[in-house]
């Protein structure tokens, strides 16, 4: 083989290892900073909404138990009939007890002000008394019940969950207070199974920052949280009550937290991950894409033709994207319609279509010139990119005429993406040279009815089109299927 042939392998060799080496690490950088964010934005915050959503779950039933006896007629006859017989209140709550497994159940007439329980009478509450503020809140409340944490008199002052529901006469009169506790010890146990259904660390703390309430497992050496100096960073944003995310680092390892207050609590829930053993997976990947760039090297053939294979794709590239713009021509277009309208068939899922088209476009040509033109097709392009999911194909359908695929969108939430692109638009003047040229469009959306074609599809969109253009312009327009019967 000639001595050229040898030095064009060796540098195309060169050259290919250094590109999988930059590829490589470019992937691991890139997929380090996507895993993390992930994490950060995506995993931990859906697992505090599903940990809150349990939690207000669990709830549910002791909340129902409540209900029920305020609405008991032997409870309120009992009360309107003079408490007669503490002995029968008691018996009855013991049941209550009993029957559901609830830590406690109670009732504080509102005549009397006695607070009876299982055993009998436990006090009678007072307005001064601040143990029994809870009963002279919970009569002013505007709504019927109430979920508050508080020590349990009648239970050596374990920290109980309380449920405290009023209780009504025959004739809408407040007549008392009633409802069941649960013990603090059976929120941990929920706590430890929701840790082991999310493999994630779980914690509570007041809004002093103290940990209230943890699962098993628990490996901070801290009383109080904010003595982590990296989340005491955070102290004021997670005082704010909404919803964190954040990470940061310790002992070597990326800890990510996400953090929501609690309203029925009054605390605030912490839900931990340590991203080591996700990191780990993309070093190996790093590792494994390595060894597998320098193996390319000895089937030079096979890249050769990799090569090849890469100009054809730039090429076919460069015949389905609008020069202009940068995205799709019409041609790609017809392609992926076709495609598209397969597979929502197959998967049975929505597609909707927004086109929109720039208004009074002549005039900008006339008034600024066509490279102005050009500008603002840019620019309005950018903004609507910018707009859409990535999911969503974007592509230039004609002149100043542009049309998006959303798949597995309704007609909702397209009209809510339309008007998103049209209000970014109108609410982003283009600067070219020393103008500012003030642009809007006019949008068409329309849904995939199922057995809709390609043309009828298009059809509809750009009757809402022209709708919106006959409306005034600057909107958003759909167009529906009118009943009747459909031609296949």
């Amino acid at each position: 083989m000639p001595r050229k042939n040898y030095r064009l392998i060796i540098i195309i060799s060169l050259l290919l290892l250094t590109g999988f080496i930059g590829t490589s690490v470019t992937s691991y950088l890139v997929s380090s900073a996507a895993l993390n964010h992930h994490i950060t934005h995506t995993e931990l915050p859906l697992t505090g909404d599903n940990v809150y959503s349990e939690i207000q779950r669990d709830l549910l039933k002791p909340t129902f138990i409540a209900s029920l006896m305020a609405a008991d007629t032997f409870l309120r006859d009992w009360v309107i009939q003079g408490e007669r017989n503490p002995q029968k209140i008691a018996r009855y709550l013991e049941e209550i007890k009993v029957k559901y497994n609830t830590f406690s159940s109670f009732f504080v007439s509102d005549n009397t002000k006695q607070y009876y329980y299982s055993k009998g009478i436990l006090k009678t509450v007072e307005r001064q008394e601040f143990r029994d503020q809870w009963y002279f809140r919970i009569k002013d409340l505007d709504t019927d019940y109430e979920i508050n944490l508080d020590p349990d008199m009648a239970n050596q002052d374990t920290m109980t969950i309380f449920i405290n529901h009023k209780v009504y006469d025959y004739d809408g009169n407040y007549i008392g207070a009633t409802g069941v506790g649960l013990a603090i010890h059976a929120v941990k146990k929920m706590v430890n199974t929701y840790q082991e259904r999310y493999n994630r660390t779980i914690f509570f703390t007041d809004k002093e920052g103290n940990i209230t309430l943890h699962g098993q497992n628990f490996s901070k050496p801290v009383k109080n949280i904010f003595e982590v100096k990296e989340i005491a960073e955070h102290r004021q944003e997670i005082h704010a009550g909404s919803p964190l995310s954040f990470q940061y680092k310790k002992d070597n390892k990326n800890i990510y937290v996400n953090n929501r207050y609690i309203p029925e609590f009054g605390w605030y829930l912490f839900v931990e991950q340590c991203g080591d053993k996700a990191i780990a997976k993309v070093r190996n990947t790093l590792v494994l894409n390595l060894v597998f760039s320098f193996g390319i090297i000895g089937l030079i053939l096979i890249v050769t033709n990799l090569t090849i294979a890469s100009f054809q794709k730039r090429l076919t590239k460069m015949a389905s994207t609008d020069k202009l713009t940068g995205v799709y021509n019409r041609r790609a277009f017809d392609i992926i319609i076709d495609q598209t309208l397969k597979e929502i068939q197959r998967k049975q899922t929505p597609l909707s279509i927004i086109l929109f088209d720039l208004d009074h476009f002549k005039r900008v040509n006339d008034t600024y010139g066509h490279l102005a033109g050009d500008y603002i097709i840019q620019t309005t392009v950018g903004t609507a990119a910018r707009t859409i999911r990535n999911s969503d194909i974007l592509c230039r359908w004609g002149g100043e005429e542009f049309l998006i695929l959303l798949k597995g969108c309704d007609l909702g939430d397209a009209m809510k993406t339309a008007e998103k692109i049209r209000t970014a638009v109108a609410s982003q003047p283009a600067r070219y040279g020393d103008d500012q040229i003030c642009v809007t469009i006019s949008v068409g959306v329309t849904e995939h009815t199922g057995q809709d074609t390609k043309e009828t599809l298009l059809k509809r969109a750009d009757k809402a089109l022209y709708l919106a253009k006959a409306s005034g312009k600057n909107r958003c327009e759909t167009e529906t299927v009118r009943p009747g019967p459909i031609t296949p």
